[in-house]
């Protein structure tokens, strides 16, 4: 469990809870959700302690639950905001060996959007958030704010402008770095899509990966619906801020909490909107994709119908010449096969003419 106290305009790291929180300021405790069973005592009394209450056990699962969807709840003394950030390649790619050691049906899933939770509870004076093992969301955001650390008796003290006034403001800050997470991930999505629509529209493409297709068409379904969970949990968040008074909040700040917080939920709105066009891309490509080959095949029975009807001229004259008569003309003449010969290859250069001004022979389809 890390203790920060950010008061004064300093950032400081805290060997103990404080008696009491600043002045001018606020305490921060953040831990990993593994080590969250074994501090909740001592997370509960610095609850009770700065906060004013502990916090309610139904809360505590839902901070230790890692499946936790996106999720907002409040009491009369804090809120309490559960939120999805996208997974690290390093998270990502261990959960994928773990699946790969599971039985095959625990592979159904194996392409799917990798996120984690992480939990906030925010208190007038006081914010704990809970994170999973080597989250980068609070690393970031110290190392940020620790730059230019200066270290004096033991504690690490950071002069740095634009630090974070409440509790609300650092988680929204933090927020907004999981927010932007997904909008990395867009780029990678719309290359991996234009990829597969390229391949899909080229003329061999009856050989396509349609599983590698499905499995990133599964991947924007679940990216549209964490973001949609998001959505709701931070409007829900923004209701509350809108219609609740927030008492020792000056005006000032509490127009920066509801600006900022509208610009994290336009960030998860841009994302939404973008994964929708995209599997309406997806969906567009592969009808035309079916088009083009429903075109190539009606190009390849037209050149077909058209041979079949040059030759069946011929077939009649073979046909006729075929016939058991005795008295027939040109059969008992010399040149009697030649000329009919020539009349079988005049008329099908008569006809494979006329189709080919007619474009029954040409090549609309590549």
């Amino acid at each position: 469990m890390q203790i920060v106290e950010v008061a004064g305009g300093t950032l400081r790291f805290l060997e103990a809870v404080p008696a009491q929180v600043p002045a001018d300021g606020f305490v921060w405790i953040y831990l990993d959700r593994e080590s969250l069973a074994q501090e909740l005592p001592a997370l509960q009394q610095a609850a009770q302690r700065l906060g004013g209450s502990a916090l309610l056990d139904l809360h505590v699962q839902d901070l230790e639950n890692p499946a936790h969807p996106s999720h907002y709840d409040y009491t009369s003394v804090y809120d309490l905001m559960v939120f999805r950030r996208l997974a690290t390649e390093a998270e990502a790619r261990a959960e994928i060996e773990l699946e790969a050691a599971q039985p095959p049906q625990a592979l159904a899933q194996f392409h799917r959007i990798r996120s984690r939770a992480v939990g906030f509870v925010v208190f007038d004076r006081l914010l704990v958030s809970v994170h999973p093992g080597g989250c980068f969301t609070a690393k970031s955001f110290l190392q940020r704010y620790l730059s230019d650390a200066l270290y004096n008796d033991g504690l690490t003290v950071a002069t740095r402008s634009r630090l974070p006034a409440t509790p609300s403001d650092l988680m929204l800050r933090m927020v907004n770095v999981m927010v932007d997470s997904y909008l990395e991930l867009r780029k990678q999505l719309s290359a991996e899509m234009d990829r597969w629509q390229q391949e899909l529209l080229l003329p061999q493409a009856s050989g396509a990966d349609w599983n590698a297709l499905l499995a990133a068409r599964s991947r924007l379904h679940s990216l549209e619906n964490l973001c949609e969970e998001q959505n709701d949990a931070m409007q829900e968040w923004l209701d509350n801020l809108l219609e609740q008074p927030w008492p020792g909040l000056a005006q000032a700040d509490r127009d920066a909490l509801i600006a900022r917080s509208r610009d994290v939920i336009e960030h998860i709105q841009r994302v939404v909107h973008h994964v929708r066009r995209m599997e309406q891309g997806a969906e567009t490509v592969v009808q035309i994709h079916f088009s083009a080959q429903s075109q190539r095949t009606n190009d390849i029975m037209r050149v077909l119908t058209a041979l079949t009807a040059i030759f069946l001229p011929l077939n009649l004259v073979t046909g006729v010449f075929g016939m058991n008569f005795e008295l027939m003309p040109l059969v008992g003449q010399p040149m009697g096969f030649w000329v009919a010969v020539a009349g079988m290859v005049a008329i099908a250069l008569a006809l494979a003419f006329v189709f080919r001004r007619k474009r029954y022979l040409a090549r609309t389809g590549r």
